[in-house]
């Protein structure tokens, strides 16, 4: 069920209420199979009998409707899949955020000004223990290679100690033969500790050669837990998927948390492309 804090400008929405409040705000049918949906939206006061959006859902439905900048993070985990981002519009930036196994995502206003700790903390971004790095960086391999290795984690069913899970991950990685001995002990280990391996991109509308194109910036990373932080700098993100194969390159290298500030902070337009990307959004009265 849909839901809202209006004390912190917080709802709590599926993507079929999104849909259905998309449709409503830009005066269009709302889809027979959504009927149900809709239904929610009024029951918890969002929608009234008429369709028509409650005043605390303006902000976020005008930046959905038109944001100037889309930010994508795509985490993967033990639980699965998450989905979360957000998005930049003239007036107000949106953060949404799902959570294992629910299907609504929590939609959020945030201030402008703290946007990048907020994305640092979607990635749960910690400062780097103190100590002496001695792990030997980067490591490169196969993603045939580390998809075997993963595939471990993806086992239903399957009950091990963690002594027995990093045995079978070192068994799999060694299945692809291009790993020396003292790599293949590190990528097992990495894969054991691995709590979630992540990628986030931004796009925006820009001008290229006088004509009007989209930008696109983005990076990935392993977070090994007390390994630290990889960041995987083959496939480099922004990358299609169809362009990867099992022989593709897989590389990580080892850095601290304050070089993936630096990355995030990177992923944003300067004030110029703001400007430029907020004025190829249509003004909604």
């Amino acid at each position: 069920m849909p839901s809202f804090d209006i004390s912190r400008s917080r709802f709590r929405l599926a993507d079929e209420h999104v849909i259905v409040l998309c449709a409503l705000a830009t005066g269009n049918e709302v889809p027979d199979e959504l009927t149900a949906a809709q239904k929610e939206l009024f029951d918890c006061g969002l929608v009234d009998e008429d369709g028509k959006l409650s005043a605390a859902l303006l902000p976020l439905m005008e930046t959905v409707l038109s944001p100037g900048v889309v930010i994508s993070l795509e985490a993967a985990g033990r639980q699965g899949k998450l989905h979360h981002g957000m998005l930049i519009g003239a007036d107000h930036v949106v953060a949404h955020e799902t959570w294992p196994g629910v299907t609504e995502a929590e939609y959020s206003l945030v201030e402008p000004k703290t946007l990048v700790w907020k994305l640092s903390d979607m990635v749960n971004l910690q400062k780097s223990p103190v100590g002496p790095d001695t792990a030997p960086s980067p490591v490169e391999t196969t993603i045939g290679t580390v998809e075997a290795g993963l595939a471990v984690l993806e086992g239903e069913g399957l009950v091990r100690s963690a002594h027995d899970e990093r045995a079978a991950i070192r068994q799999a990685l060694a299945t692809g033969g291009d790993l020396g001995e003292q790599a293949l002990t590190l990528v097992a280990d990495l894969i054991s500790e691995l709590r979630s391996s992540w990628r986030l991109t931004s796009a925006w509308q820009t001008r290229h050669e006088g004509r009007d194109a989209a930008a696109t910036r983005g990076f990935a990373v392993w977070d090994c837990g007390p390994l630290g932080y990889w960041l995987r700098e083959l496939p480099a993100e922004p990358v299609p998927e169809e362009r990867i194969t099992p022989a593709s390159t897989f590389r990580l290298v080892r850095v601290e948390a304050k070089t993936i500030w630096t990355r995030i902070t990177g992923l944003l337009p300067d004030q110029d492309e703001l400007r430029h990307a907020a004025a190829q959004q249509p003004r909604r009265g």
